[in-house]
């Protein structure tokens, strides 16, 4: 059994900074990508921010050069330093990772509960 436990979401004033958090705990063997994804209302779910345990990473153009994704693999955790928030950021934002829970099992897909941001004045 995994669990990914996210935290940090919250609201922010247009401009400002937010923190999420996201540490994956149970039957872990070794995780591959980790990463955020966000959905707003009406809205498919759309990626954020996804890295490897490798360091490479990935963002769509909407975010690049705001938010920022780092992972600490001796924790399983992974985190989304987001900036310069705006309106359009309000969404709820899901951590994703792909985890494989011993050396002959195969990769899995988890995902967290969901963590809300709002970004309103």
């Amino acid at each position: 059994q995994v669990q990914l436990m996210e935290s940090g979401g919250g609201l922010v004033q247009p401009g400002g900074s937010l923190r999420l958090s996201c540490a994956a705990s149970g039957s872990i063997f070794s995780i591959n990508r980790m990463g955020w994804y966000r959905q707003a209302p009406g809205k498919e779910r759309e990626l954020v921010a996804v890295g490897t345990s490798g360091g490479t990473t990935n963002y769509p153009d909407s975010v690049k050069g705001r938010f920022t994704i780092s992972r600490d693999n001796a924790k399983n955790t992974v985190y989304l330093q987001m900036n310069s928030l705006k309106p359009e950021d309000t969404a709820v934002y899901y951590c994703y990772a792909e985890i494989r829970g011993g050396s002959s099992s195969g990769w899995y897909a988890y995902w967290g509960q969901g963590t809300q941001v709002t970004v309103s004045s």
